[in-house]
C-alpha cells in the first residue's frame, strides 16, 4: 500500500484539487500520467475523469469520488497562491471581459439579428443559500425587459419553468426550464411570437410519475442530513448541498447514489453545489437553444447571432453549440479560471446587467438613426 499525492483537474469546473490516494497498486497512474506537466507542490496531474474512472476499478482507493468533486465545485477551496495568479492572468487572455471587448462583439454581429440566451441563477441573481429566495433585483428585471424589445429573448434555466417565470414575471420572453426539457413561448407582448400560442415543448413528459416518486424518496431520506434541501423543477431534480456541513457530504451522496440505484433511467449530475437528477434523454440546454432557434425561424441562417451567458457547468452544451454552428458566442460568468467554451467572460450579476445595458443603449441609438 503506498500513498501518492494526486493533482486532480476538474475540467468542468476549472479548479485543481489536491488529494491523496492510498492504493494498493499502481495501475491508477497509467503511463501517460506518470510524465505529467510540472505541478506545484510535486504533485502528479491526472485528469479528474480518468482518476474517478480508475477509482471505480480500483476499489481498494479510499477516496469517495462524489465527495470530491462536490468539494471541486466549490470556490472556497480555491487559495491565491502565484500559480493561480498566473494561471488566472492566462485564463483571462483566452477568455476576455465581455464588457471591455463589447466593441468587437458589436462589430461581429453587424448585419445580423442577435438573439439572447441568459441563464438564471448565477447570472441574473446572485448565488445564495436558500435557492427559493434568489430573486433578481429591479434594476436586472427593467434590463432585461428592455431587451427583450430589441432582441428575442430566452430564460435557460435548470429550474422549473414556472419557477423561474415567477422570478423574472416578464410575459414577453421565451423559458426553457429543467435543463431545456420544458419550453414555452411568450404569452404576450414578443414581436418575434411564432403562432398563436407560443412554443411549447416537452422532452420529457413520460418521466414525470418517477421523478415525482424520486423526489418524494429523496426528501423523506435527506431529512437525517441539516441543511439538504431537494427541489422538484418537473423534469428534474435538485439536491442542493450548500447549506450542508461539509462532514455530512459524503453520507448525502451515499443517499442519493442508494436512492437511484433503483431508477437506471435516471442519471446524477453536477452543478454548482447542487446535485442534479435527470432522465437519460439526450436533451440539454445546447439542444434547447438550437430548438428555440429553429422555432424562431433561424436554424439555417447565416445572419443570426446567438448570444449565451450562463454560470454553470450545465451551460457549456449551449457554448458548445455556438463553438460548433460558428455563430455567435458564449459569455461564462464566474471570478474564477475554468474550463470553458464560452469566448467571453463576466464576474458576476451585476456585470452581466452592465453588459445587457449596453447592448440595449447600442441597439436604442442603432434604432434611433436609422429612423433619423
Amino acid at each position: 500500500m503506498t500513498n501518492q499525492n494526486v493533482l486532480v483537474a476538474d475540467t468542468n469546473s476549472g479548479l485543481n484539487m489536491a488529494i491523496t490516494v492510498h492504493a494498493a497498486n499502481s495501475s491508477i497512474f497509467t503511463t501517460a500520467a506518470q510524465k505529467p506537466p510540472a505541478a506545484p507542490g510535486g504533485y502528479v496531474s491526472i485528469s479528474r475523469k480518468k482518476l474517478l474512472k480508475n477509482l471505480e476499478i480500483n476499489g481498494g482507493a479510499r477516496v469517495n469520488a462524489w465527495v470530491d468533486s462536490m468539494r471541486a465545485s466549490s470556490p472556497t477551496h480555491i487559495k491565491s497562491t502565484p500559480s493561480v495568479n498566473e494561471d488566472q492572468s492566462s485564463w483571462i487572455l483566452h477568455h476576455p471581459s465581455a464588457l471591455e471587448m463589447f466593441e468587437q462583439i458589436i462589430d461581429a454581429s453587424k448585419g445580423k439579428q442577435i438573439v439572447m440566451f441568459l441563464d438564471y441563477d448565477g447570472t441574473l441573481s446572485p448565488i445564495v443559500d436558500d435557492p427559493d429566495r434568489a430573486f433578481m433585483s429591479k434594476q436586472m428585471r427593467a434590463t432585461v425587459r428592455k431587451l427583450a424589445r430589441f432582441f428575442p429573448t430566452a430564460i435557460v434555466s435548470g429550474r422549473c419553468r414556472d419557477k423561474v417565470y415567477k422570478f423574472v414575471r416578464l410575459a414577453e420572453l421565451y423559458y426553457a426550464g429543467s435543463h431545456g426539457m420544458d419550453i414555452q413561448g411568450p404569452a404576450k407582448g414578443s414581436k418575434y411570437k411564432k403562432g398563436s400560442g407560443g412554443v411549447v415543448f416537452q422532452a420529457a413528459s413520460e418521466f414525470l410519475p418517477m421523478i415525482d416518486e424520486v423526489y418524494e424518496e429523496l426528501v423523506e431520506k435527506t431529512k437525517t442530513t441539516p441543511g439538504a434541501k431537494v427541489e422538484n423543477n418537473k423534469f428534474c431534480l435538485s439536491v442542493h448541498y450548500r447549506c450542508v456541513d461539509e462532514k455530512k457530504w459524503s453520507g448525502l451522496a451515499q443517499v442519493v447514489k442508494s436512492v437511484l440505484k433503483e431508477y437506471p433511467k435516471l442519471r446524477l449530475t453536477q452543478g454548482r453545489k447542487v446535485l442534479e437528477i435527470r432522465p437519460t434523454v439526450k436533451w440539454d440546454k445546447g439542444k434547447a437553444l438550437e430548438f428555440l432557434l429553429e422555432s424562431l425561424g433561424f436554424a439555417n441562417c447565416t445572419d443570426v447571432f446567438p448570444v449565451y451567458i450562463g454560470d454553470d457547468r450545465t451551460d457549456e452544451d449551449a457554448f458548445k453549440v455556438l463553438r460548433e454552428r460558428g455563430q455567435g458566442f458564449g459569455i461564462l460568468v464566474s471570478k474564477i479560471p475554468k474550463d470553458t467554451s464560452a469566448s467571453y467572460s463576466l464576474q458576476e450579476p451585476t456585470q452581466v446587467m452592465d453588459f445587457l445595458q449596453r447592448l440595449v443603449e447600442w441597439k436604442r441609438l442603432a434604432f434611433q438613426g436609422c429612423k433619423e
